[in-house]
Order: C-alpha cells, then structure tokens, then sequence
C-alpha cells in the first residue's frame, strides 16, 4: 500500500498558523452558516413547505427536513474524507464549500408549496441533503488541516477554531434572520425575507475560494504515490481502528446532542412553548454562538495544559447537574434575562466539552487516513445523536406533555457519552505522527 508523506507541515510558523486559522475560521464559519440557517427559520418554512399539516406537523416536519441533511453527512465524510486522505486537506475543502453553495441556492430560489405543490419540499430536502453531504466532509477535512498545522504543544488551541468557527456561523446566521424578523412584518417575512439568508449564503463560494486558494496543504502527496495503487481508506479506519472508531462515536453523543439541543432546538422550544418573540429566541441563539467563538480559543490552550479528558468529564458532569435546573427554572420564570442566563451557562459547559472533544478526534488517527477516520466518527455520531435532536426533543414534548421533557433526554445522552472515554486514548502532548502512535484497534 502506497501511503502519503508525513512530512511536517510548515507548523513552526506563527505567521503560516495564523494564515491557517483565519482561512480555516472563515469559511468554516461560512458553511455552518449555510448549514444551519435552516433550523432558525423552521417556523416559517414549516408553513410555507407543509401547510397541508397542524402546526405541530408543520414543526415536525420541519425540523426532521433538517435533520435529514444528517442523513448524508456519513456518506459525505466517507467519500470526502478519503479525497482529503488522497488528494489533499485543501482540495476536499474547495469541494465542500461549491456543495454547500449549491445547496444554498436551491433553497433560495425553490417556489413554496402554494406555487408547484409537493414538489417544493422534495427540493428542499435534496438541498439539505446535498449540504448534509458537504458538511460531513467539511468538518474532517478543516479539523484534520487545524490539527497538522500544530505542534504537540499548541494542538488544543489550534483545533479550537474548528468550533470556534461553527460558533461564529451560527451567531452570524440567527443575528441575520433575528434582523429580519425584527424589521420585517409577518407577510413580508413569508414572501420573501425568509430567502435572504440563503442568498447570502450563496456568498460562500467565491469568498470561501478566495480565502482558501492561499492555504498550505498539510498533505504531501507525490504524483507517484498519487497513482499507486491504495487500499481503502475507509477499510483501513474500520478493520485497524474500529474500537477507536466505536468508542469516539460514543464519546461524541453528549456533545453533539447538547449542541443542536441548545443551538438549534432552544429558540424554537422558546418560541411555541414559553411564549416568547421569535427576535428574542434568535437573539439567544446568537449569544450561544458568541460565547463558543469567544470562549473556544481559551479552552484550547487549557485542554493543551490539563489534558483533553479532564475537561471533558468534568464539563460534562457539571453539565448533566444543570441541565434540569436550568429548564426548571427557565419554565418557572420565562423572561428573555433568565433565557439568556441559561443559554449562557448551557452554552459555557458545550464550549468546555467540546473543544478537548473535537482535538481527541483526529489525533486518534494516523496521518494516512487521519481525515478519513475524524470523518467518519463525527459525521455518524452527529447524524445520529445531533441532527435529530430537534426533532427528538420536539416529539418527547408532544408526546409526554412536560416542557421537560428536553431536559431528560439532555441528562441522558451527556451520561451515556462518558462511557465511551474510558476507551480513548488521550494524546495531549504527543506526537501523532510517531511511528508507534496508533496501534491497531479493531
């Protein structure tokens, strides 16, 4: 098997770690923007794709149509992973920013159900899904980018822009549809404000292009190497690596479900159960976002210091104690200052968690098919625990009928996940790259 170069990348740099954080930071933050527009404008799309239904199927519907872009992410993390594994970090990543664009505008320009019928929401699902595809290779091929541009001792801090630009794509993207809402009456809203954000979204390719064309590749692949002949990448993560590959799923649902619970559930749960504006629900949103941009840098340098398990279980254990308190008094006293207290706190502990979370992923993988396996891993183990949380959240409060329902999903999904940490190796300080630093684990 002809495998890529490890040579180092040029990571002694500050200057190429600079350029490196802001390219990645950027359009990484442009495609959650794009991805994740979508679930703050659920209430709008559900009448206007799927007004055949109650407003509960409205919602329903809604939010499973997001979660249907998960659906593809596995595929896209398989498939672009092993290109970034191939061809290069830098390739993968200009591909996924041209998919997400695309997604983008068939949104944007699809008529509503009241102009071609069923044929609106079958759009708008094979839009989501084609930005469900480009976000599950997006994520693995930044991150693996991030992580190879670092030094053992930096890797927390370097990976941490990896969150920290979803953060800012989805502060950026409730900030843009919270204006609208503000500014715009309900009729306006339905006719054609709801189509603003995808529009700008469309921005993503020339801009993402342009920022991008300038990155140092962290793959070194010979013309040679390039045409040998090569076993798959996806075989070798799952037969070499499949315990790692079981256990990072594990350890990841805690964050992932906290993430689109908090992130994406929470304005809408504040909306049709608390009663409050949407501007207000999309204005917390935001501040959930910021905190992960401000916040996520700081808690990589710590992770570079404590270790990346350490402050994973304790985050997560304070997490799991605050969780049904905050919803408890949140119900208890729906004011937008309580709301955006416990948006805050909530969206503290997801930052803690998940920063050291997201650094484990790729540094579990050799360098070979190091994209490949954080692909793989983060794009299931969203799919499954993250996507759907909306949807899931939604019907356990249907079907209960306790606006706490939430909460107790929350509580479970971030205990269950501390089991999968027993069987990870933490590499804080390592090399990654040494020859003896990935033994087989299948």
């Amino acid at each position: 098997m002809s495998t890529p170069s490890t040579r180092p990348a040029p990571s002694s740099s500050p200057a190429r770690r600079r350029q490196t954080i802001v390219a990645t930071t950027i359009g990484n933050g442009l495609e959650f923007f794009d991805f994740t527009v979508y679930g703050f404008l659920a209430l709008v799309i559900g009448k206007l794709f799927f007004p055949t239904f109650s407003s509960y199927g409205q919602l329903l519907l809604t939010v499973a149509s997001f979660g249907v872009g998960f659906i593809m992410r596995p595929l896209g993390g398989i498939v672009i992973g092993a290109y970034a594994d191939r061809a290069g970090r830098k390739k993968a990543m200009t591909l996924t920013i041209f998919l997400m664009a695309l997604g983008c505008a068939l949104i944007a320009f699809t008529p509503t159900y009241a102009s071609i019928g069923v044929a609106a929401p079958i759009v708008i699902v094979l839009a989501r899904l084609i930005q469900g595809f480009s976000a599950g290779g997006e994520v693995g091929a930044s991150t693996t980018l991030l992580v190879e541009h670092a030094t053992p001792a930096n890797r927390g801090y370097m990976a941490s822009w990896q969150f920290a630009s979803q953060g800012l794509g989805v502060m950026l993207g409730a900030v843009v549809v919270g204006l609208l809402t503000f500014t715009l009456s309900t009729e306006s809203m339905q006719s054609w404000g709801w189509r603003v954000p995808f529009v700008i979204g469309m921005l993503i390719a020339p801009v993402g292009m342009y920022i991008r064309r300038h990155l140092e590749e962290s793959l070194h692949v010979s013309p040679e190497q390039a045409a040998a002949p090569r076993e798959s990448s996806l075989k070798i993560v799952c037969t070499q690596h499949g315990k790692t590959v079981l256990a990072a799923i594990l350890t990841l649902v805690g964050g992932t479900t906290a993430a689109y619970v908090v992130t994406f559930y929470m304005p809408t749960y504040a909306v049709r159960e608390l009663g409050f504006t949407p501007s207000v629900a999309l204005f917390g949103a935001a501040l959930t976002g910021l905190i992960s941009f401000a916040f996520a840098p700081f808690v990589g340098k710590l992770s570079d210091v404590v270790g990346r398990k350490t402050l994973i279980v304790w985050s997560r254990i304070a997490l799991a104690v605050l969780i049904y308190p905050g919803f408890l008094w949140l119900n208890a006293s729906p004011t937008p200052t309580v709301l955006f207290v416990v948006l805050g706190v909530f969206s503290f502990g997801l930052v803690v968690q998940t920063v050291p979370g997201i650094t484990m992923l790729p540094e579990m993988f050799p360098k070979a098919v190091r994209a490949s396996g954080m692909s793989l891993v983060y794009s299931v183990g969203v799919a499954l625990f993250g996507g759907f949380a909306p949807f899931i959240s939604t019907w356990l409060l249907n079907a209960t009928g306790s606006k706490l329902a939430p909460a107790w999903y929350l509580v479970a999904m971030t205990v269950v996940s501390l089991l999968g940490l027993i069987w990870l190796r933490d590499h804080t300080g390592r090399d990654i790259d040494a020859a003896d630093a990935h033994a087989a684990s299948a």
